[in-house]
């Protein structure tokens, strides 16, 4: 059964609703090639969200440090951990093990979880640094325009 997004996964970080959205996509289009029996198209889903997944673990990682965020290396850990078990699902996969229902299952179930529990630990953090960042830019713009139109 295809993820439906719901409004409850929302983190309210939009670059970061935007990447998980993408990888319940990539999760849906995992169960659509099962479906349909295409090995080449689970193939190829699978290696795309893996390296998807990956570049957004990076990215929500980065956001984390640079917020200061205090449980930033324990949800580095969960990630490199799901990483190692979607890594033994390639591996099962390359050797002709059919494990699309099976993965199917772990990642939704994961994914769900780890959005609401785990990433919404650590929004209050990024949320505040995003809003500090900005306040600093747009500081930043004033002064240059006052100090342009005075001269």
């Amino acid at each position: 059964m295809p993820i439906a997004w719901t409004t409850d996964l929302n983190t309210g970080i939009d670059v970061i609703d935007q990447q998980h959205r993408r990888i319940v996509d990539y999760i849906n289009d995992l169960e659509m090639a099962n479906i349909g029996r295409d090995l080449q198209a689970v193939g190829r889903t699978l290696d795309e969200l893996v390296d998807y997944t990956l570049s957004h673990f990076a990215f929500e990682e980065s956001l984390q440090e640079e917020a200061g965020y205090q449980y930033c290396k324990p949800h580095r850990k969960v990630h490199e951990l799901f990483i190692r078990r979607i890594n033994e699902y390639v591996e099962r996969y390359k050797r002709g093990e059919d494990i699309t229902t099976e993965l199917h299952k772990l990642l939704s179930a994961w994914l769900i979880n780890h959005i609401r529990r785990d990433d919404a630990d650590y929004v209050v953090a990024v949320k505040a640094n995003m809003v500090g960042i900005i306040a600093e830019k747009e500081k930043k713009m004033d002064r240059g325009w006052l100090s342009r139109f005075f001269r």
